[in-house]
């Protein structure tokens, strides 16, 4: 008589894992998404994590940062050698792609700091 065997689905992307499944997953190894179990105040959340950034810990451990579209919650999830590298990347230089603040103002935000405003850098102030 055959077992059946259970396969990992993600319940975001869909992604289905071949092999059975004899480990807990806390994340999709190909969106990095995850759902939220536990709050920190102990009640049951069942949202959806969705990974937001990259953490490189001091230990050169990498985890995700994940927040939850329910409640905004963010946690933190190690990953594993299965992540797709594609995602980790995509997500790793996201703040580079889209910074949190408007590149066009950067002269009018130094200035506001305190900075000279101009753009001229290290060799601009040497050729004076």
């Amino acid at each position: 008589m055959k077992t059946e065997q259970k396969l990992y689905r993600c319940p975001v992307c869909g992604w289905q894992d071949g092999a059975e499944e004899d480990r807990l997953r806390t994340h999709c190894p190909n969106c990095l998404s995850g759902l939220h179990g536990e709050r920190e105040d102990g009640l049951e959340c069942g949202g959806v994590l969705e990974p937001v950034g990259i953490w490189v810990k001091s230990d050169k451990e990498w985890e995700i940062i994940q927040r939850c579209r329910l409640c905004g919650e963010m946690t933190s999830d190690p990953m594993s050698a299965e992540d797709n590298p594609v995602k980790i990347l995509s997500i790793a230089s996201k703040p580079l792609s889209e910074p949190p603040f408007p590149v066009e103002r950067m002269e009018e935000l130094t200035r506001m700091m305190g900075g000279r405003g101009d753009m001229g850098g290290y060799y601009h102030e040497q050729r004076k």
